[in-house]
């Protein structure tokens, strides 16, 4: 399966920044993933092509790709339609992560629709399922997803303070694909018991990429 088992048992750090952050630029997303690879990184998740593009100047790290991409008020922006498949894969990339939850996607398709359509296009393409619930991942299992990821636990509203390791473990138990473990797992002793729990790998991007969310955090605490 490519790349994929280069990240078994480790740590994938996710490089992003979106327009309206302190550190939107592709630059230094590219610096980031330098410093993610330094610090012992295995792998990297990124968001965009010119993002993709510039990291893969700076390490030869395995890529999950993702683009962002809001259509109208619709609540699925990660990688939501075929339009989006279509760049990751031109630009290449190791995984192409998509939003794997049951809301309804922008262009009204089922998520089974695009990805029988996205495996016949790309037959040696590696997919996964950014998901928020075990049947979610069971469902992404099922329709052909060689992954799925914990990403979307808690951000979608029936999932909205479910805690992210005891969901994995239930998707951990539920599903016989590779399982990342991914969002809000943002302590050094949460990534080392998503692996314990028998995540393949564990995606951390905030806690390690996001400054200001870093800061947040100081100040929070320093303030009660």
């Amino acid at each position: 399966m490519n790349r994929l088992n280069e990240v078994k048992g480790k740590l994938i750090v996710s490089c992003q920044a979106l327009p309206d952050e302190p550190l939107h630029s592709s630059f230094i997303m590219g610096r980031m993933a330098y410093a993610a690879l330094v610090g012992g990184a295995s792998g990297i998740r990124a968001n965009t092509v010119v993002d993709i593009q510039e990291i893969k100047k700076n390490v030869s790290l395995p890529i999950i790709g993702i683009i962002k991409e809001q259509y109208g008020d619709n609540q699925v922006y990660i990688t939501p339609t075929m339009k989006e498949i279509d760049a990751l894969a031109a630009e290449g990339v190791d995984i192409i992560a998509i939003d794997g939850t049951k809301r309804e996607r922008p262009d009204g398709r089922t998520l089974e629709d695009l990805m029988t359509e996205a495996k016949k296009k790309y037959p040696n393409q590696v997919f996964m399922a950014d998901i928020s619930s075990v049947e979610e991942a069971v469902e992404a299992q099922r329709i052909g997803f060689d992954i799925v990821g914990t990403t979307l636990v808690g951000y979608t509203s029936y999932t909205k303070g479910n805690d992210p390791l005891t969901e994995l473990e239930k998707v951990v138990k539920a599903v016989s694909i590779p399982v990342i473990g991914e969002g809000n797992l943002d302590t050094p002793a949460k990534a080392k018991k998503a692996l314990e729990i028998g995540a393949f790998a564990v995606v951390v991007g905030g806690a390690i990429t996001r400054p200001q969310q870093i800061t947040r955090k100081f100040v929070n605490e320093m303030e009660k």
